[in-house]
Formats: C-alpha cells, sequence, structure tokens
C-alpha cells in the first residue's frame, strides 16, 4: 500500500502522515532521508525527532531507501525532496541520471510488502527558482512526484493543513 502525501512548506504534510501512520500501526517507523547541511538543519532534524515518541522507531537513510523498509510494517518515509537532493548533488546535479536512479531505487521500493507512506513537496507551485540548478531541480521534483503520484494507491495534496485528496483507493 503506498500513500503519497504532497503539498507546500509548512501545510502539514508531516504531521497528516504521522498521525496517519499512528491508525494503521502501534510500532511504525519513521524513515529520514535527509543529510545534515548545516547547524540550523540539524537543530531542525532535532525538533522532529523529538515530535516523536517511544512508538517509533527511526531509521536514517539517504540514498538506498529500500534497503531499510522491513516487510509487513508501516513506514513514513520524509521526505522525497531531501532523498532527490541526495541523488541530485552526488550526481553533480544532472536531472536525468538523478531521476533515472531515484526511479529504480523507488520501484525496489513499492515492491517490497509494506505500507508505505512517503512525503514530498511540491515546490513547482511557489516561487519560481533564480538559479539554472534550482531550476532543474524543481523539474526533476515535478517528474519524480508525477512518478510517485501515478503509482501511489492514495494521494493527498495538504492546503493549509487540511488534506485534500487528489487520488484515491477507487480511481487508481
Amino acid at each position: 500500500m503506498l500513500y503519497y502525501i504532497t503539498g507546500g512548506e509548512r501545510s502539514g504534510k508531516s504531521n497528516y502522515a504521522l498521525n496517519l501512520a499512528l491508525e494503521l500501526s502501534e510500532s511504525p517507523y519513521y524513515l529520514a532521508t535527509s543529510r545534515v547541511w548545516d547547524q540550523n538543519h540539524q537543530q531542525r532534524i532535532d525538533r522532529h525527532k523529538k515530535e516523536r515518541d517511544d512508538r517509533w522507531t527511526s531509521i536514517e537513510e539517504e540514498k538506498k531507501i529500500a534497503s531499510v523498509i522491513v516487510e509487513k510494517s508501516v513506514v513514513v518515509i520524509d521526505c522525497v525532496t531531501l532523498w532527490l537532493t541526495n541523488f541530485f548533488v552526488d550526481l553533480d546535479n544532472d536531472v536525468e541520471k538523478a531521476l533515472e536512479e531515484a526511479k529504480k531505487e523507488f520501484d525496489r521500493l513499492i515492491a517490497i510488502d509494506a505500507t508505505i507512506i512517503i512525503i514530498s513537496n511540491e515546490i513547482g507551485m511557489g516561487v519560481h527558482a533564480s538559479t539554472k540548478v534550482g531550476r532543474q531541480f524543481t523539474e526533476l521534483q515535478g517528474w519524480m512526484n508525477q512518478y510517485i503520484a501515478k503509482k501511489s494507491d492514495k494521494a493527498i495534496l495538504m492546503i493549509s493543513g487540511i488534506p485534500v485528496t487528489i487520488k484515491s483507493f477507487s480511481n487508481t
């Protein structure tokens, strides 16, 4: 089962995903894909960790997310944007290679018998990136979001803390 949750920054995606996971399991997993880029980012990561109680098992994996998923588990993956950033940076900002590698890993992920709740960002709905690299990453993110949404069982767009179903189980 694949739930895809997307929206803008601070739209309520993570809170919605965490609550959904706790509805589905008494002991869900939280898979963080972020690298620590600076002290401010580390503080944000630490704050997120404190928000989860002892029902959660936390996992950190930057790119090979399928390799750490436990069969039959409920897993929140937070988030596609930071995960894609890792591919993009490691592949010298090559959009095609990053997209190809991310799709391969995502296909391995959805072959696992688990309930996956994957969080992403709709960065293309914001301000147009002022740099070439920013515009390239926006394209990469948009293409990967489409790929994930197409394969999802349910897709939710978060707007101002309100979940809007954009794809339900009946129209997959």
